[in-house]
């Protein structure tokens, strides 16, 4: 039997949540495998006391062969899921970067490994003892850095979690890395492992080091690291769009997150106000990019 969680359905401008609710929703996620091959998702049975479903990574062109079953249907927001297809081998894989992405990286990988005797020190973790001792050090790091801050969407701290991490360490099913200024870490990255697929979940890094891109060059580093050990299909940057993830990137899939409700009068209003406060978001983005 599927679980629904009480998940929150947000008015947001960007990254703001002005406002929120909660329904109790059974939450769908398509793989990146699915999304690519285009495979329309079998919606589990429905708990009595779910509102409905938030189905994720839909591709778009399959919309109209999901089967709904009278539920309200609204779509939250569409994006390009990148990704990155590790089967290329470093060589070749870095021949497709552009121009000025190779160059931007053999730059601030120098300029970083001048601080530590011209090495680039990037540290890697993937055993329950790497990743116990990589969590010690990335999380205070996570703690202080915009994508905590502002988003909440730091390492987590909270020991269940570090317990599914090490589990998945275990089995062989993640990654950690992190790259040093000097004596400082200066950027972390966290992935786990989902049937050959990494996934980009956790990064952050220090904003004292902006100027040096310490997060683009871990991501490098990290690449070619995967790419270099094998065994793994394609790094997964999930939902969202973002110039990193564009530049690193060899693939996309044009995706949608949706919500689909059960047909209430509650329900009915909560989508329809949503939806209009959307359409005013989009229309005051328009008028000041015309303006502009």
């Amino acid at each position: 039997m599927s679980t629904a969680l009480d998940l929150p359905i947000a008015f947001r401008v960007g990254t703001r949540t002005l406002a929120k609710f909660k329904r109790r929703l059974v939450r769908v996620a398509v793989p990146l495998a699915g999304a690519i091959d285009g495979r329309v998702p079998v919606l589990p049975p429905l708990p009595e006391d779910a509102d409905g479903y938030s189905l994720l990574s839909l591709p778009v062109d399959r919309i109209a062969a999901l089967e709904t079953r009278g539920l309200i249907v609204a779509e939250r927001q569409r994006y390009r899921r990148w990704y990155a297809d590790l089967g290329f081998g470093w060589d070749a894989y870095q021949a497709q970067l552009s121009g000025n992405l190779r160059s931007t990286l053999k730059r601030k990988a120098k300029k970083i490994a001048a601080t530590t005797n011209g090495r680039l020190d990037v540290r890697r973790y993937r055993t329950p003892d790497d990743l116990t001792a990589f969590h010690a050090i990335a999380r205070p790091l996570a703690a202080a850095t915009y994508q905590e801050k502002l988003l909440g969407m730091g390492l987590p701290a909270h020991p269940k979690w570090v317990a599914g991490m090490l589990a998945k360490a275990a089995a062989g099913q993640a990654r950690g890395w992190l790259l040093y200024v000097g004596e400082a870490p200066a950027a972390y990255l966290y992935c786990p492992i989902e049937r050959g697929t990494v996934v980009y979940e956790y990064v952050g890094h220090d904003e004292a080091f902006d100027a040096l891109s310490p997060g683009t060059v871990l991501m490098a580093a990290a690449l070619k690291d995967l790419m270099e050990e094998g065994g793994h299909a394609r790094f997964d940057f999930t939902e969202g769009e973002g110039q990193h993830k564009r530049q690193f990137a060899t693939g996309h899939v044009e995706c949608c997150d949706l919500f689909l409700l059960r047909p209430t009068l509650a329900n009915r209003a909560a989508m329809a106000a949503l939806n209009g406060f959307d359409r005013a978001v989009a229309w005051v983005k328009r008028t000041l990019h015309r303006s502009s």
